[in-house]
């Protein structure tokens, strides 16, 4: 969040709700980079006061379209967005070097709602210790106690309010949507059969262990951090504009005060002046771990020397812009089903079932349309000794790639093992003084040993419970990885060709 603490008249604002585009000059208390998940959120609390003048500024296109809203909305839909250019900027990281020199494909929401409109839809707190970590570190009143009031202020939980689940926010979530699915079962059965204990709220007392996810999803449909915190009587608030397919060049200094933002059409055909838009109070960059920094060193703050070497007039030599990035790395293993019960059934070689699931959603907002179906997991520890849980497990009664994509040959299940405390960080760093050529990405997967002996034990761990006795009526081969993959190398190399990213890059 970049401050600056003074005041000039200003230009009144559009009073509609959308624009998709503002004359030069146009000048409103807050302007916000990036509709998503922070920027819808953002939108609505400070154009809660009447006294602020709020635009919201998101390269990508509205949610609300008829089109876009069945899209974006039909949870079932997610595979099918997941790599659309049309609300995605599908990062691809540099080549990983432990990952047999793979480039690994990094969606991210390029529409209203950010990454909350196009995700998985799963509702995850992370740990009280992580609180308190942060707590500790310095960070004083970002304790579990301090956060937790917030987590349900936000939450309409469908289970109803108690100590951890909120009742009347403006985020909706439920659980258990699909009740007919009996691969889910058989899932937390053999969890607990391998020792793990379940759990009644993964979010709420006991994170550690295996139980139903809480998932951001109202009524059949997806509830986006668009459609939680920008509802119609949000939008209609004089005082808020909401700039969409619109393109952030860079930021606007004084000296090093951030005043405003350079813009222009994202369809630009070139040629064409950028508009230059001015705040009263903030400019606040909510883009994400990936647009935030790249826009801040597009606009001269961040490491001097890397600035130097790209081209870009230095503002402010702040070294740490970028660094320190680290995400989420995870493997699915496959195993078939014999039983035909699986999403199998939700691929081409059935229309007719596809169709039918369409229409049920359309008509009435029921059936296998409205679930992510990634409706059962857990957290457990990759070894004892450790502090508190540093794997997480998603099953799916189907099966896909690392890329999301439903395989269509077969009837399969898959439980996703991803690890959630590498230790192994990476950077964003420009390409080119261009803001419209993508960064660089280098996540530095599976740089330390920790990281690699904790995704090792992973597959283990995961193998075991894919194993047990409640998988027996419906677990057919293993397909990934193959039986014949046993020893710690053979793990590894499995890996490093398997692996790949659950989305959740931070820190830079």
């Amino acid at each position: 969040m970049l401050r600056h603490c003074f005041h000039r008249p200003r230009l009144s604002p559009p009073p509609s709700r959308w624009a998709s585009s503002l004359h030069s000059a146009s000048e409103f208390d807050f302007i916000i980079v990036g509709g998503g998940s922070a920027g819808c959120v953002l939108a609505n609390r400070l154009s809660a006061d009447s006294r602020n003048s709020v635009l919201l500024v998101e390269t990508g296109p509205k949610d609300r379209g008829l089109l876009d809203s069945i899209r974006l909305t039909m949870p079932a839909m997610l595979t099918a967005n997941f790599m659309d250019d049309r609300y995605n900027w599908n990062f691809v990281t540099e080549p990983q070097r432990n990952l047999n020199g793979r480039r690994l494909t990094w969606p991210r929401g390029r529409v209203l709602g950010g990454s909350s409109s196009i995700n998985a839809m799963i509702y995850s707190r992370g740990h009280a210790l992580d609180y308190e970590d942060w707590e500790a570190s310095g960070a004083a009143g970002w304790g579990y106690a301090d956060c937790l009031p917030y987590f349900k202020r936000a939450q309409t939980h469908a289970l109803g309010a108690d100590e951890y689940r909120g009742g009347d926010g403006p985020l909706h979530v439920t659980r258990r949507l699909q009740r007919d699915q009996p691969l889910y079962q058989a899932f937390l059965d053999a969890a607990v059969q391998a020792g793990y204990p379940f759990t009644e709220d993964v979010n709420g007392h006991q994170q550690e262990g295996v139980g139903w996810l809480d998932l951001t999803i109202h009524k059949g449909e997806r509830c986006s951090a668009s459609a939680a915190y920008l509802a119609e009587s949000v939008l209609s608030r004089r005082n808020l504009t909401v700039l969409t397919d619109t393109f952030v060049n860079k930021l606007l200094f004084e000296g090093k005060r951030a005043v405003g933002v350079e813009v222009e059409p994202f369809k630009s055909s070139g040629g064409q002046v950028p508009t230059r838009l001015r705040a009263a109070k903030e400019v606040i960059l909510s883009g994400g771990a990936i647009n935030s920094p790249q826009l801040l060193m597009l606009s001269g703050v961040g490491d001097a020397q890397h600035l130097k070497e790209v081209g870009v007039p230095l503002v402010h030599h702040l070294p740490a812009v970028g660094r320190n990035l680290e995400d989420h790395l995870g493997v699915y293993l496959h195993v078939t089903c014999k039983k035909p019960i699986t999403l199998y059934h939700a691929t081409p070689h059935f229309p007719h079932k596809m169709a039918w699931m369409g229409i049920q959603w359309l008509t009435s907002k029921t059936g296998a349309g409205t679930s992510s179906h990634i409706e059962a997991g857990g957290f457990i520890r990759s070894a004892p000794g450790k502090r508190h849980p540093d794997l997480k497990w998603q099953f799916l009664p189907g099966a896909s790639d690392e890329d999301r994509q439903l395989l269509r040959d077969g009837h399969a299940m898959m439980l996703h093992c991803t690890t959630l405390r590498a230790t192994s960080r990476g950077f964003i760093k420009l390409r080119s003084a261009n803001p419209r050529e993508s960064p660089i990405i280098e996540p530095n997967y599976l740089d330390t040993e920790n990281d690699r002996v904790d995704l090792r034990n992973g597959v283990r761990l995961t193998r075991e419970v894919l194993q047990q006795q409640a998988f027996d009526e419906f677990r057919g081969d293993a397909v990934s990885p193959s039986d014949l993959v046993q020893s710690d190398a053979e793990i590894d190399a499995w890996v490093r060709q398997h692996a790949g990213t659950d989305y959740h890059p931070s820190s830079t």
